[in-house]
């Protein structure tokens, strides 16, 4: 069963550190966010597989808005 990651809060995406296809571990980091010179990660929830990444390095995202979808194993 695939899993939507959302953002948390509003932020600018500084690094995806994974990608369609990688597999995760729950609580491996995924993506840094970065807010108010903050760097701040974004955790696997479950372990599973990367089925799509929605945003690119350099974005600026949404409390709310997608970011991952991941198969749970």
């Amino acid at each position: 069963m695939a899993e939507t990651i959302q953002a948390e809060m509003a932020a600018s995406v500084w690094k995806i550190l994974v990608a369609q296809g990688d597999h995760v571990e729950e609580d491996d980091p995924m993506m840094i966010l970065e807010s108010m010179k903050m760097e701040i990660p974004v955790l696997a929830e479950s372990t599973g597989t990367v089925l799509k990444v929605y945003v690119a390095e350099g974005d600026h995202i949404t409390s709310g808005q997608p970011l991952f979808d991941v198969e749970a194993e």
